[in-house]
């Protein structure tokens, strides 16, 4: 090896290697292409190694890069976790930190509950990506996923922020036009809207009701991975939706929604997941612990 790799060079690769693309790899720095080139040369250069195969298509991990991705990833975990600690021991939340969350939630909440963090801690550099996927935290470089919904892999390291649960809901328009359904079987009957989100099962409601959990296979004739698109078209007279209290909660207080099935319910609360402990991170904990008491006020 000629020289020690740039810890930027290497972020560069990392985001090529996940992009599978340059320009993509660019356009999420704010940089050319050729920018991007640049510095990938000058990696394999010091590394004395051929990172990637490239192509007028795709952009691919040869063998060699393969290797130095996974020591990348864990190098600037590693380094990641030290600026944190550091940062931990003098209480000053400060640096790059990315946030990630579900479309709706994203927008309606966590998106402005972020801009006011800004304020209080100016030394914050916050990112914030909207997406139906679940992450790779650690590989992604993501410090906090705040998702919706109770099922968590017991792996996670996470945190409640605040309580939620999900309900059924219809237009007034909806149910003139189909009646309202009397109990979890009439839903078989009726045009349910169905959102495919993140890791929940597509078309299954699973619902908490007087006889304990119970598990409902629903249809309409309109589904979406997009919960604010579900909620419009709810709102539009077009069938039974399943939606979070903190989404509704104005619709059915002013009457543009009706809950049906009252007595049915679907516990999801909203989540802070992490990668490390909340000590070793100042600006993870500060978030978690202000995000907590936005949505507390709120849900």
């Amino acid at each position: 090896m000629n020289n020690l790799p740039s810890l930027h060079d290497l972020k560069v690769f990392l985001l090529v290697t996940r992009r599978f693309s340059f320009t993509a790899a660019a356009d999420e720095l704010g940089m050319s292409p050729a920018f991007v080139s640049k510095r990938i040369r000058a990696l394999e250069r010091d590394l004395n190694l051929r990172l990637l195969h490239r192509s007028t298509r795709s952009v691919t991990l040869t063998d060699d890069g393969e290797r130095v991705s996974r020591w990348a990833q864990q190098l600037l975990y590693q380094v990641s976790q030290l600026g944190d600690e550091i940062d931990a021991l003098h209480g000053e939340p400060k640096g790059l930190l990315r946030v990630v969350s579900s479309p709706g939630l994203g927008r309606r909440m966590v998106a402005p509950a972020l801009a006011e963090l800004a304020v209080r801690y100016p030394g914050l550099d916050i990112r914030l990506d909207v997406q139906d996927r679940l992450l790779d935290l650690a590989e992604e470089g993501v410090d906090l996923d705040i998702r919706v919904g109770n099922d968590l892999a017991p792996h996670v390291i996470a945190k409640p922020l605040a309580k939620n649960h999900r309900v059924l809901c219809a237009s007034p328009e909806y149910l003139r036009a189909h009646g309202t359904p009397a109990s979890l079987t009439d839903l078989g009957y009726h045009d349910c809207l169905v959102i495919k989100e993140r890791d929940h099962p597509f078309g299954v409601w699973n619902l908490t009701g007087p006889r304990g959990a119970e598990t409902v296979k629903v249809a309409g004739s309109l589904s979406t991975n997009n919960g604010e698109i579900a909620r419009q078209w709810c709102l539009d007279g077009r069938g039974i939706l399943l939606r979070s209290m903190w989404d509704i909660k104005e619709d059915l207080q002013s009457q543009r929604l009706v809950q049906v099935l009252g007595e049915y319910r679907q516990p999801a609360d909203i989540w802070a997941v992490h990668t490390s402990p909340l000590l070793n991170s100042a600006k993870v904990k500060v978030t978690v612990e202000f995000l907590g008491e936005y949505f507390r006020g709120r849900c």
